[in-house]
């Protein structure tokens, strides 16, 4: 019994594998018209070089976003205009924070951590859709892992090589 239970358990493992070696977000989903907490896991560095360097784009219709710091890392907020002026609340809102930078921190490569932002997710965003977020992992010896493939339309993410991160978008609910 015991020796099912290793050789199953070895044997999920083992199919996880590639997935875990991903940059991934924590929830798959979320509403549109609503705020969003975006916490990226980052599984490793770059072929056993560490991480110094984390980059996320963020995507258009995400508006409002502000990083959570992280200790011994520097933050960066890069501002730029949207493509559209969005209604944030009653305040139209034409330019805000495009990309965050996490930088000058050190991931080993057999370690793991989070970085989080949170935005908002206008009504605009079409509800049954994929959102992503492309992530660039800055390494040591000038390595790099770009998390920053799209599918096409009849691809998933799991067709691609380094697939971006990304939520699927749902009707907004009820309630407060």
């Amino acid at each position: 019994m015991l020796k099912k239970f290793l050789f199953a358990a070895a044997a999920l493992t083992f199919a996880a594998g590639p997935a875990l070696a991903h940059v991934t977000l924590e929830k798959s989903e979320a509403p549109v018209g609503s705020a969003y907490k975006a916490v990226f896991r980052v599984p490793h560095g770059c072929d056993g070089s560490p991480t110094n360097v984390v980059r996320v784009q963020v995507p258009e219709g995400v508006i409002s976003v502000k990083p959570m710091p992280k200790a011994g890392w520097t933050l960066e907020k890069v501002r730029g205009p949207y493509a559209k002026s969005y209604d944030y609340y009653g305040t139209p809102t034409s330019e805000g924070v495009k990309e965050i930078v996490w930088k000058g921190g050190n991931l080993g490569d057999d370690e793991y951590d989070e970085f989080v932002l949170r935005g908002f997710l206008t009504p605009d965003l079409k509800v049954g859709a994929m959102l992503y977020f492309p992530v660039v992992q800055e390494c040591a010896e000038g390595k790099a892992e770009r998390w920053i493939e799209v599918p096409a339309d009849g691809q998933t993410s799991d067709d691609l090589e380094l697939p971006a991160p990304g939520i699927k978008l749902l009707e907004k609910g009820g309630g407060h």
